[in-house]
């Protein structure tokens, strides 16, 4: 692996670790699902600001089938999710900790389908020599906060250990970082790649996520006020992107 395939990956890191955290705050603070789905809005409207600043208003500037390319990721994500809801995954965002009989195997295969797009968008924008997005950064590190606390009160509901529930967060923090560097090198190495497809597909898988689980559960649990720290989240990561 390159320098900047590292580098990539380091970011892959950096963006995911709050898996682990959040996993760590379920396990030893347990904070009310009140606070977790205002969490969950705060980050959906960080990821929407992102999305709408920096992944798909670039795939516009760059003359790129955006409708196709964000129609390809939402369906290739919507097809994924269908296959992991169907083997027990369908409910790793539910604060409550949904059904106990749920997979740890899905959970932990869909929690990598969300992760994914993000990481290989990170990665993408190094290999063309761009810098990090910072608003971009920062939504999906606070949006995994919340994720990881909903998926880790349905791994205990399904009788998982702490130290195994631990483990398969550090497997999705290394997941994320190979999703990085996944992305650093497609634009390499395919012929006529410049990333901007890429960020439409992922904008459309991302998007899809928000509407099909984030959004539904932060409303269910955060009440009225989800409302609010949705459009805040929506704001700050509006200004970050400005600014930068």
């Amino acid at each position: 692996m390159t320098a900047n395939a590292l580098t990539a990956a380091l970011w892959g890191v950096l963006a995911s670790s709050s898996l682990l955290i959040g996993a760590l705050l379920a396990l030893w603070l347990r904070p009310s699902h009140q606070l977790i789905g205002l969490t969950m809005g705060f980050g959906a409207g960080a990821l929407i600001s992102a999305l709408a600043f920096e992944l798909v208003e670039e795939a516009i500037s760059a003359n790129v089938h955006v409708a196709l390319g964000m129609a390809l990721g939402a369906l290739v994500f919507f097809g994924g999710d269908w296959l992991i809801d169907r083997r027990g995954g369908q409910d790793r965002k539910d604060i409550t900790g949904g059904d106990s009989s749920g997979s740890g195997q899905a959970i932990f295969l869909g929690t990598l389908l969300d992760g994914i797009p993000e990481s290989f968008v990170l990665g993408a924008g190094l290999g063309l020599g761009e810098s990090v997005g910072l608003a971009f950064l920062i939504a999906v590190f606070i949006s995994n906060l919340p994720e990881a606390m909903a998926a880790t009160a349905n791994l205990q509901s399904a009788g998982r250990t702490r130290s195994s529930i631990l483990m398969m967060w550090l497997w999705l923090v290394l997941g994320s970082a190979a999703g990085a560097a996944a992305g650093y090198f497609t634009v390499l190495v395919v012929p006529g790649a410049d990333g901007a497809f890429a960020q439409a597909f992922a904008g459309g898988a991302v998007l899809t996520m928000l509407a099909d689980a984030m959004m539904p559960e932060a409303f269910e649990h955060g009440g009225m006020l989800v409302g609010l720290f949705t459009v805040l989240g929506f704001l700050v990561a509006a200004v970050l992107a400005i600014i930068q």
